[in-house]
């Protein structure tokens, strides 16, 4: 990103967050932040405070939307609650080991495989797709390491496909791009590693799929109130029917990234893209009066 906005001519300081970050954000002279942290702190509303308190023009969504897209259990209700399909779910609380009745009872209500995750964290860290009882009762343990707070998940199958929206500000669904991993997960690995996903645009679904995929992504976007730019990741069942898994409100922006690719197809190059983020952040903010000191 740096390299994309140094070639369209502006004057690019990167900043890795530590305990200067805010002297070296609150001297520096900057017109804008651009985003690019993923995950807690960085996405999660956490570095949108702070910017808001520096007044400074910062890309991507909110500090509402930023902290609700990263709790995936109340997205979740928010997104069901305006009537989008979410796979059946329940927030756990874990503080120790996982009692085998829990474990029953969890196999029984949402069946194998059971999807177990972390609440909030990112690039699939801490999820298990549980084939059988031993893998549910040590997902859940696993999923307790990067958050007490745990999800559990009725398993969608079918086609995995991400949708790509814009608003800066006008609202655009990016071309649906599906995701096939190497690994039989798509996890860290295989987002990160060259060569061990791929993506087909537009995704192998019927076209009504594809056009209730892209209205889904709209509205949970919308719902969610996010804004600048967001990737919804869902999943396609055999009906055609998409189901919402989450929303990333700063959606990687690497060269092997999914939302840079589906911009990409829909004519946007990279370089484009994070100019538009910028400008539309800049030109956002703008309309904003100070804060008074009192």
């Amino acid at each position: 990103m740096a390299k994309a906005l140094r070639g369209r001519g502006h004057d690019v300081t990167e900043v890795d967050l530590d305990a200067q970050t805010w002297d070296v954000l609150r001297d520096g002279g900057f017109d804008c932040v651009f985003n690019a942290l993923h995950g807690r702190l960085g996405e999660d509303g956490t570095v949108q405070g702070m910017l808001e308190l520096l007044g400074l023009p910062y890309t991507g969504s909110g500090v509402l939307a930023s902290a609700l897209c990263m709790d995936k259990s109340r997205a979740a209700k928010v997104m069901a609650g305006a009537g989008l399909h979410v796979p059946e779910f329940e927030e756990m609380e874990i503080k120790q080991g996982v009692a085998a009745d829990v474990v029953e009872r969890l196999v029984s209500q949402f069946g194998l495989p059971l999807v177990i995750k972390p609440v909030r964290e990112g690039s699939t860290i801490g999820l298990t797709i549980a084939r059988d009882v031993d893998a549910v009762a040590s997902g859940l343990v696993l999923a307790a390491r990067y958050d007490r707070r745990v999800l559990v998940q009725r398993f969608a199958a079918g086609t995995e496909i991400t949708v790509g929206v814009l608003a800066t500000p006008e609202l655009q669904v990016l071309p649906t791009l599906e995701i096939v991993s190497e690994n039989p997960v798509y996890d860290y690995d295989a987002k990160y590693t060259a060569g061990k996903s791929h993506h087909i645009i537009p995704a192998r679904i019927p076209e009504t799929a594809r056009h209730t995929a892209a209205d889904t992504a709209a509205r949970a976007f919308t719902e969610l109130g996010c804004s600048g730019m967001g990737r919804v990741d869902m999943i396609v069942d055999a009906g055609g029917t998409p189901w919402v898994l989450e929303v990333n409100t700063v959606p990687g922006l690497t060269e092997l990234s999914l939302l840079p690719d589906a911009a990409r197809a829909a004519g946007i190059a990279f370089d484009e893209l994070c100019t538009r983020l910028v400008d539309h952040a800049a030109g956002r903010h703008s309309h904003h009066v100070g804060p008074a000191a009192i």
